[in-house]
């Protein structure tokens, strides 16, 4: 019995009535744009929102990804985020001497995965998108990550993720619940995907999510799951370790949801020791020499230390103490179920070809 997470739950249940408040003044905000009170923007540009309702990993960054590959060979894309934890504020532009401590880990992970996208960060993105248009003048698209509920922007193409086992239908404002937006919300999204559900989700049980989800009759309700891929050596990337029942590893993990990770290695390898740290930790050097301690510290001869791609952004500072240490990197994306992805893809790319500007009045 985890009488640590039963106590968490008993504690966030007695803070309930600042949940109340909290969803009071959501609700009321919401009102507001709803009514146009307060205005939203609009852009004469293909924008495409990914988002979610709740606090922790839904998969923002992996959907990022998936839109960067799939766009990227018919789009001149750029990718627009918050750039969480930096040390930089107002806008930032990447180019190849960019750090993470410049852009943020998230940004500067798909920087470094696809080097000819326009990858920016501004915590206003009514001010970000205006300065990347004019930087990169002949973008056709611009990917905002993490902006559903940034209502400043009205973006004309809304992908809400919601995590399978934490479906926003289910949750509660915060801080009883992980809720930053309520349930109503859900209805301004073109696309709701579930995500990290398991591979073999059964069609029943489909039908069970979409109508705990509610959606609107024009809406489109997706599926996917979590691929893992084979992990790369975090200096040398054409170094790769396929992970086999005899392994022991080190998991060092800085994320909102590493448990289907985690679930991954029990599947995968013989055991794993963790090395957990905070959502966006910024790694030091007492932090390096901690893992390096703890991994010669496992007396196994097929051993590593594995991280996720977040993770590895911020620790490459250390890419010389790195080098000859067996640190992979573990690269995830999403798969979509039920054989649907061929449409997913062609929706995103249709609302691109026949973009048409629709002012609000």
């Amino acid at each position: 019995m985890n009488f640590n997470a039963i106590f968490l739950k008993s504690f966030r249940v007695l803070l309930l009535p600042f949940a109340i408040l909290y969803g009071l003044i959501i609700v009321l905000r919401n009102w507001l744009y709803n009514k146009d009170y307060i205005k939203s923007a609009d852009f004469n540009f293909p924008l495409i929102c990914i988002g979610n309702l709740s606090v922790g990993g839904t998969g923002k960054s992996p959907m990022v990804e998936y839109l960067t590959i799939l766009l990227q060979p018919t789009f001149k894309i750029g990718t627009l985020s918050r750039g969480y934890k930096r040390k930089t504020k107002g806008y930032v532009l990447a180019n190849k001497n960019t750090t993470a401590l410049e852009i943020g880990d998230e940004p500067m992970q798909f920087h470094q995965k696809f080097p000819q996208v326009a990858v920016a960060s501004c915590e206003e993105r009514i001010v970000g998108i205006p300065h990347l248009l004019q930087d990169v003048p002949d973008l056709q698209v611009i990917i905002l990550d993490d902006a559903f509920q940034h209502r400043t922007i009205k973006a004309g193409f809304n992908i809400l993720l919601t995590e399978y086992g934490n479906l926003y239908s289910n949750d509660f404002f915060l801080p009883t619940g992980d809720l930053r937006d309520e349930w109503a919300s859900a209805k301004r999204a073109q696309v709701i995907v579930v995500t990290k559900c398991p591979y073999n989700l059964t069609a029943e049980m489909k039908q069970k999510i979409i109508r705990d989800l509610q959606p609107e009759e024009a809406q489109k309700v997706f599926f996917s799951t979590i691929e893992y891929g084979t992990p790369y050596h975090i200096v040398d990337k054409t170094d790769s370790w396929l992970l086999t029942p005899r392994d022991e590893v080190l998991l060092v993990c800085g994320i909102a949801n590493p448990k289907p990770l985690k679930e991954y290695l029990n599947e995968k390898a013989h055991t794993y020791y963790q090395q957990d740290y905070s959502d966006h930790h910024i790694f030091t050097i007492d932090d390096l020499h901690e893992i390096i301690e703890k991994f010669e510290n496992i007396h196994a001869k097929d051993k590593l230390i594995l991280t996720t791609e977040k993770d590895a952004v911020r620790l490459l500072k250390f890419s010389e103490q790195l080098t000859s240490l067996p640190l992979y990197v573990l690269p995830i994306q999403h798969y979509f179920l039920f054989d649907e992805g061929a449409q997913f893809n062609e929706l995103v790319k249709d609302f691109i070809r026949n973009f048409h500007f629709n002012p609000a009045t």
